[in-house]
């Protein structure tokens, strides 16, 4: 079962994948995309690692997520955080690429045994960005999270801690 969890920049959605993996029954494995580039990605990857159980298993991937997500047995409890650093890091690839391979995790995620949460960050609900570079970006990150939020079980904004449910797009009057 593949669920989806998105949300802007501290809005508990890594802390809620890590509650839910929690009272999960089986071994859980963190596949962490961040590198830290700087002292204060180094604190962000710092605290997460705190906020983690010591017990739980963690794979660092910064790059190759396909390969990392197939490393990791089904029967275990995924957690992968997130997109949109997997994203940023692979910047200098054809976005098609991406989204390809977008589509192929999305599916190995969503066949797995156990549950897999995925994280990732919306970014397009803000301003538009003045660069080509940051709007090329934003907008490649909402087509890797469509493709992952429609290819997932269920699917929620975070919003200051809590969860809204996304409905898959239906058929309605406008």
């Amino acid at each position: 079962m593949l669920v989806f969890l998105s949300g802007g920049a501290r809005s508990g959605k890594s802390s809620i994948a890590v509650r839910a993996a929690a009272r999960r029954l089986t071994p859980v494995t963190v596949v962490a995309t961040a590198t830290a580039g700087d002292e204060e990605m180094a604190e962000r990857i710092a605290r997460h690692q705190r906020d983690r159980p010591d017990h739980w298993s963690l794979v660092e991937e910064p790059v190759d997520l396909l390969g990392a997500v197939g490393s990791v047995a089904p029967d275990q409890t995924l957690i992968v955080d997130c997109l949109a650093l997997w994203l940023s890091n692979r910047l200098s690839e054809r976005p098609q690429e991406i989204l390809d391979e977008t589509l192929r995790l999305a599916d190995l995620l969503a066949e797995r045994s156990e549950r897999a949460y995925v994280v990732s960050n919306e970014v397009g609900s803000g301003i538009v960005p003045p660069d080509a570079l940051t709007r090329g970006f934003r907008d490649l990150l909402g087509s890797v999270n469509q493709r992952m939020a429609q290819r997932a079980d269920s699917a929620y904004l975070c919003v200051a801690g809590m969860l809204v449910p996304l409905e898959r797009n239906a058929e309605f009057d406008v």
